[in-house]
């Protein structure tokens, strides 16, 4: 097809073979547009105009391929809930290519849905809509709190079916990241005990995410501690806002830091730090709280193997990649512990912070508040008690437990003084107002395949893409589920 050009620069498929397979995308029957995001396309220097128009659509489909793309399927391993899996892949995904945005950094753009590859096994290569649908949403959702992930560039419907439990509308997403480098395509490599490709992949990682660890005098190590500083980051914001990722296998853990692979996650409502929608994380593995130790166990894997690269000396590369390790819990905390802070206004730093923040969790999921709504409004509460009190105590079973908090963060605040209307206004700018709640994310699948309905995705669209600013119109879109409206589990869409 002689599609528009996107532009692409494509340094993955200069790589060795081995690396990944050649194919194009499988063609599909029918497709129509969904969404595409315009804001997106402009950064990346794309025309919104020509996407949608049928040339654009043939290639968000997979119908049409731009002249310059090299579409390949990558090669990876993975720890799938602990166990190991020696060979996965893409297996519904195709990288069409890279192009620069206008920041100069390179993006990938791969199409999420296109067809079986090499890397299949037994399915079937493609996605159904509700599951295209949520992660749209949700990565978007991501963006817009200011948590680093891939984005939705488009979705479109294909005009075929697809089966699961039931037939089901199938669709396809055009997925954008930074890269699609996971932990997992490391450990594809080192089980293979392929250490030239360990070292030509991590030369790949550097130059396009890492540079300066090329100034390093061991660049390996280095790699490997600018990841987990990405990562500790990473599981940080996802903690402050309520988030379980809900798969956090191996393989859906990105190097460059970014959150990826949105299957079964979900944001919390009533805070419990057990709390677990996947309905494949039968053991609560990826449950909220064990996030940031599963983070570490995954980057230990990472660790592992690079340490034949690290250092000629295997004792010294070992010695040295446990000590970089071994890093992460502190970075973790101190990145989580900042957020913490920020979220209750705190803007000096006294040894007992912690303490309050864990203590009000501890209440939080005693009392059975709601994690969003309970930040959220603290926001607008002042230094002395008002009114407005009552908005947070109606969200505990006992309002009396938040009194009792609350007399000592309001002591905290009158210590550290300040202008109170500048610290309301910084709460609410880390405390967001809308975040895609679940029961609200299902309204929208079911709108979607079972009555072709897309306006409630729309409307929940643009209601998130402002979360940190009061929409009275759209009140409605903060309030928890009603009990017959919560989502107990959440789906992978394999």
């Amino acid at each position: 097809m002689n599609a528009p050009l996107f532009g692409f620069d494509n340094s993955y498929a200069r790589l060795p073979e081995h690396f990944f397979a050649r194919l194009s995308p499988t063609p599909v029957s029918k497709p129509e547009l969904v969404q595409v995001n315009d804001d997106l396309a402009l950064q990346l220097g794309l025309d919104p105009a020509l996407l949608r128009s049928p040339e654009g659509i043939e290639i968000l489909s997979g119908n049409g391929l731009p002249a310059d793309a090299e579409p390949l399927a990558m090669a990876y391993a993975g720890f799938q809930f602990g166990g190991w899996t020696p060979q996965l892949g893409d297996g519904r995904a195709i990288l069409l290519g890279e192009i620069a945005d206008q920041a100069g950094c390179r993006r990938d753009i791969q199409l999420k849905g296109s067809g079986r590859t090499p890397f299949s096994r037994n399915g079937d290569g493609r996605a159904v809509l509700g599951p295209v649908l949520r992660e749209y949403l949700v990565s978007e959702a991501m963006h817009a709190l200011g948590v680093p992930t891939t984005r939705a560039l488009a979705a479109v419907t294909t005009g075929e079916e697809v089966f699961r439990e039931r037939a089901l509308p199938g669709a396809v997403l055009t997925r954008v990241a930074s890269s699609h480098i996971r932990v997992g395509t490391f450990q594809f490599f080192a089980a293979r005990q392929d250490i030239d490709a360990l070292r030509q992949l991590a030369d790949h990682v550097i130059d396009r995410h890492y540079s300066i660890a090329r100034e390093s005098e061991r660049p390996y190590l280095a790699l490997l501690e600018a990841v987990i500083d990405a990562q500790a980051s990473l599981v940080a914001a996802w903690k402050l806002i309520g988030f379980i990722h809900g798969v956090m296998n191996t393989d859906n853990s990105s190097i460059s830091g970014e959150t990826i692979d949105y299957g079964p996650c979900a944001f919390m409502d009533t805070y419990h730090p057990g709390t677990v929608f996947s309905s494949i994380d039968q053991q609560g593995r990826y449950a909220y709280a064990n996030q940031a130790p599963i983070a570490h166990w995954n980057l230990a894997g990472l660790a592992q193997t690079l340490i034949p690269i690290i250092d000629a000396d295997n004792k010294k590369s070992l010695e040295l990649a446990q000590q970089t390790i071994d890093t992460f819990p502190s970075k973790f905390e101190r990145a989580y512990n900042e957020g913490a802070s920020k979220k209750l206004g705190l803007e000096t730093s006294e040894t007992d912070d912690v303490l309050l923040m864990t203590d009000l969790l501890d209440t939080m999921a005693d009392q059975h508040a709601d994690f969003t709504l309970v930040f959220r409004r603290l926001s607008g509460l002042d230094v002395e008690p008002g009114p407005e009190d009552d908005t947070v105590r109606e969200l505990f079973d006992d309002p009396a437990a938040f009194d009792a908090w609350a007399r000592r963060w309001r002591a905290r605040l009158k210590r550290q003084g300040g202008d109170p209307s500048l610290r309301r206004e910084r709460m609410a700018s880390v405390n967001p107002a809308y975040i895609p709640r679940n029961h609200r994310v299902e309204e929208v699948i079911r709108a979607a395949e079972d009555h072709g309905d897309l306006a409630p995705f729309y409307q929940l669209h643009e209601v998130l893409r402002n979360p940190y600013h009061e929409q009275p119109e759209h009140i409605a879109f903060q309030t928890p589920p009603r009990p017959e409206e919560v989502v107990r589990a959440t789906f992978c869409g394999t």
